[in-house]
């Protein structure tokens, strides 16, 4: 397969129509060390080829994809994002915020966890209730996906109802559901390496009685990058 515009398909709900390719994109791990090619060395598994959906690739396996439409994922505070330069050239991502990371704009696969919003937040996610710009209405594409399917219903729109209460309910066990279903899209969490395991077993040391009379106290610290 080459390029142009992706064959569509009906989704889950059978309104919406998205590229075959898309689900298995937002459900796909990035970034693990590619076990073909290991040795090799850029062997980092950080592509994806839209016409195989085969899972991530290196950019060794990359070579035997040949002509097909292939994109790069990228990483921000620990999330896999995509440029917007290479995702709208096969999607609609009409309505998603967009960020700038590194001078280029960027999106985000999938929504991410967050505390609630603040109390000053006027617009948010459709879906999670991320804070967003007034622009925007989603803040990734997994969002995207579930908030333009029939089954979903705004939260905002027990206002035009006659018992503002009553929707307010519904709409919170919808919204829910919704959430529920935006974190399906997200890759499960790859297991722990032998570094990883070992800082998790650490514990806070035991006080032990100073000869002063007083307490001394040892604390185990982790150091935390920002982005990778």
């Amino acid at each position: 397969m080459g390029g142009g515009s992706p064959d569509y398909v009906d989704d889950h709900e059978g309104d919406i129509k998205w590229p075959p390719w898309l689900h298995p994109l937002l459900q796909t791990s990035f970034f693990a060390q590619c076990k073909l090619h290991a040795d090799a060395h850029r062997s980092e598994c950080n592509m994806y080829c839209l016409d195989c959906m085969n899972g991530a690739l290196c950019s060794v396996c990359l070579s035997l994809h040949k002509d097909h439409r292939a994109t790069q994922i990228r990483r921000s505070s620990y999330h896999d994002v995509i440029r917007v330069s290479e995702i709208q050239k096969y999607l609609d991502i009409t309505g998603v915020q967009t960020y700038i990371i590194n001078s280029a704009k960027i999106v985000f696969l999938n929504e991410r966890p967050q505390p609630r919003p603040g109390k000053g937040a006027t617009n948010t996610c459709d879906v999670c209730e991320r804070s967003l710009l007034d622009p925007f209405s989603f803040c990734s594409l997994a969002c995207k996906v579930v908030g333009t399917s029939k089954s979903f219903r705004k939260k905002k729109r027990y206002e035009a109802m006659d018992d503002p209460d009553t929707e307010k309910s519904m709409n919170s066990i919808s919204n829910g559901s919704a959430k529920s279903k935006a974190q399906s899209f997200t890759p499960s969490t790859p297991p722990p390496t032998a570094m990883s395991y070992r800082t998790a077993k650490r514990r806070k040391g035991v006080p032990q009685r100073s000869p002063m009379g007083g307490f001394i106290i040892e604390y185990s610290t982790g150091n935390y990058n920002k982005y990778i």
